[in-house]
C-alpha cells in the first residue's frame, strides 16, 4: 500500500499551491488567451495570470476557495459533498453559478468525481481535477516508464506560450499516438516541435474518439499497478510535470521534472477564441453534469 499521487509534506503548503497539487479547477480549466473573451457581442477581461493569458481560473479561481463541505458514507464507499456559488462577475466572469463536486471512493479502488452547476445567464465552464499521479508508488521513479494508452486521435497545436493556435494535429506518425500504447518517455526525450514547446513533454489538450469503453488506461510495470480513466467529456489535458518546481517537499521526498502525470477530462477553453473546438458556454438556466472515473488496478 503506497501513495500514488504528489502532495506536499506540510498540509499548509495547501494554501498556496502554485502547482495545483490535486487541485479543483475551475470555473475554466486551462489558459484563456490574452485573458479575454467575447459572449453575446460584450468582451469580458480576466485576469492576466500566466503571462499575457488567464490560467485555471485566475489566481483565485476555484482552488483557492474555502468550499462547503458534507462528508458521507455507505456500506461500500465514502465521500465528500463539496458546494461553492459564485457570484455574477466575481473573477471577471459572467452569471451567478452554484456548483457542486462530489468525491466518491469506493470498496472497487474507484474514485468517482462528479462535477454539477447552473447558471442564471451564459458563462464560460470546465472544470476538473489536477491531481499528479505516479503508479510508481510513494514517488520511487518518475513517469518515465509510465505506459498510457489513449483512445485519441488528434491534439490541439500549441504556440510557444502554450496558447492553442486553432489548429488540430492528427497523432499518427507522432509520439502523440498513443492509440495503441507507448512510453511517456518517448515525449520527454523527442525532437518534435510541440514536445519541446511544452518543456520536453506533453501539456496538450487530446480530444477522445469514444471507439473504447476506457479513454485512458496507465500501466507502471515495475510496480504493476494500473490506472484506467473514464469520463463523459469530450477531451482532457495531458500534462507531465514539465516545468514543476524542483525540490519542493512533498509527503515522500523532494518534487522534480516528470514526476507526476495529470489528466485534466475537460472541454476547450480554445473554444473561445476558435471554431470547432469542444465548447466551454454554459448556457443559462441549463444544467452542467458531468463526471470522471478514476479506476486503480495491480496486474499479476
Amino acid at each position: 500500500m503506497e501513495n500514488v499521487v504528489l502532495g506536499y509534506k506540510d498540509y499548509g503548503d495547501y494554501e498556496t499551491n502554485p502547482n495545483f497539487f490535486g487541485a479543483l479547477i475551475g470555473p475554466v480549466a486551462g489558459r484563456i488567451q490574452d485573458a479575454t473573451f467575447e459572449l453575446n457581442e460584450k468582451t469580458y477581461a480576466l485576469e492576466a495570470n500566466d503571462g499575457e493569458n488567464h490560467l485555471h481560473g485566475g489566481s483565485n479561481g476555484f482552488h483557492q476557495v474555502i468550499w462547503h463541505v458534507e462528508p458521507f458514507e455507505t456500506n461500500s464507499s465514502v465521500g465528500l459533498k463539496l458546494s461553492h456559488t459564485r457570484a455574477d462577475q466575481e473573477g471577471g466572469y459572467p452569471g451567478n453559478v452554484d456548483v457542486c463536486v462530489i468525491y466518491t471512493l469506493n470498496n472497487a479502488n474507484q474514485l468517482m468525481l462528479e462535477y454539477r452547476a447552473t447558471s442564471n445567464q451564459a458563462t464560460p465552464f470546465t472544470v476538473t481535477n489536477h491531481s499528479y499521479f505516479n503508479l510508481s508508488g510513494n514517488l520511487k521513479n518518475t513517469v518515465h516508464n509510465h505506459h498510457v494508452t489513449m483512445d485519441s486521435g488528434k491534439f490541439i497545436e500549441l504556440d510557444e506560450e502554450l496558447i492553442p493556435t486553432g489548429q488540430w494535429y492528427r497523432v499518427a506518425g507522432t509520439t502523440f499516438d498513443f492509440r495503441n500504447g507507448g512510453l511517456l518517455q518517448d515525449g520527454f526525450n523527442d525532437k518534435l516541435e510541440q514536445n519541446q514547446i511544452a518543456g520536453s513533454g506533453y501539456d496538450h489538450y487530446f480530444i477522445f474518439d469514444d471507439k473504447q469503453e476506457q479513454n485512458v488506461i496507465v500501466r507502471d510495470s515495475d510496480s504493476g499497478r494500473t490506472l484506467t480513466i473514464q469520463t463523459d467529456q469530450p477531451g482532457m489535458v495531458m500534462y507531465t510535470a514539465n516545468t514543476l518546481e524542483e525540490g519542493l517537499e512533498l509527503a515522500e521526498g523532494l518534487s522534480k521534472k516528470h514526476l507526476g502525470v495529470c489528466f485534466e477530462t475537460q472541454a476547450s477553453p480554445a473554444s473561445l477564441h476558435h471554431e470547432g473546438f469542444p465548447n466551454v458556454i454554459l448556457e443559462g438556466e441549463s444544467t452542467y453534469n458531468k463526471r470522471t472515473l478514476f479506476s486503480f488496478g495491480v496486474e499479476n
